[in-house]
C-alpha cells in the first residue's frame, strides 16, 4: 500500500511537467473525413513522396500525406505545433522526408511526425488507409 501512495505522489509531482502548455494535443480538433485519389495525386504511389493538400480538405492548416512503405501511409497536420495558435503551415523541404515550419524554424520528420529541431511535440497524426485507389483520411 505503501509503494502504491509512493507511485502516486510521484505521478502528481511530475505531471505538471510533462503537460505544459496543454502537453503534446496542442493543435486545435477539428473534425474531417477526406479522399485523395491516387490518380489525381499518382506521387503517392511512390514511397517517401510527400504531398501536400490544403486546408479545405481537413486538418487545421491542411494535410501533408505520405507513403511510407507499401500501401502505409501517413497524414499529418500542417498545423505547426510550436505556437498553434498562430496555424503557421508547415512547408516540405528539399532534403528528403522533412517539412518545416516558416514562423519559427522548427523542422519535423514526416516518417513520424516527430520534431527534429525546435519543436517539443510531434505533427498531430491523422488516420489513413488505402482502399483501392483511394486513400480516406479522418480523424
Amino acid at each position: 500500500m505503501k509503494a502504491i501512495g509512493y507511485i502516486v505522489v510521484v505521478s502528481m509531482l511530475s505531471f505538471p511537467m510533462a503537460c505544459k502548455k496543454g502537453g503534446c494535443n496542442v493543435v486545435p480538433y477539428r473534425p474531417f473525413n477526406t479522399s485523395v485519389s491516387l490518380v489525381e495525386f499518382s506521387e503517392l504511389r511512390l514511397p517517401m513522396q510527400p504531398v501536400v493538400l490544403g486546408a479545405e480538405r481537413g486538418g487545421v492548416a491542411g494535410l501533408i500525406v505520405m507513403q511510407i512503405s507499401n500501401g502505409n501511409y501517413v497524414a499529418y497536420d500542417r498545423c505547426s505545433t510550436v505556437n498553434p495558435e498562430r496555424m503557421c503551415a508547415v512547408e516540405l523541404t528539399d532534403s528528403g522526408p522533412v517539412a518545416a515550419d516558416p514562423c519559427s524554424g522548427a523542422t519535423y520528420i514526416l516518417t513520424n511526425g516527430s520534431p527534429a529541431s525546435i519543436a517539443e511535440c510531434p505533427l498531430r497524426p491523422y488516420h489513413a488507409r488505402l482502399q483501392q485507389d483511394i486513400l480516406i483520411i479522418s480523424n
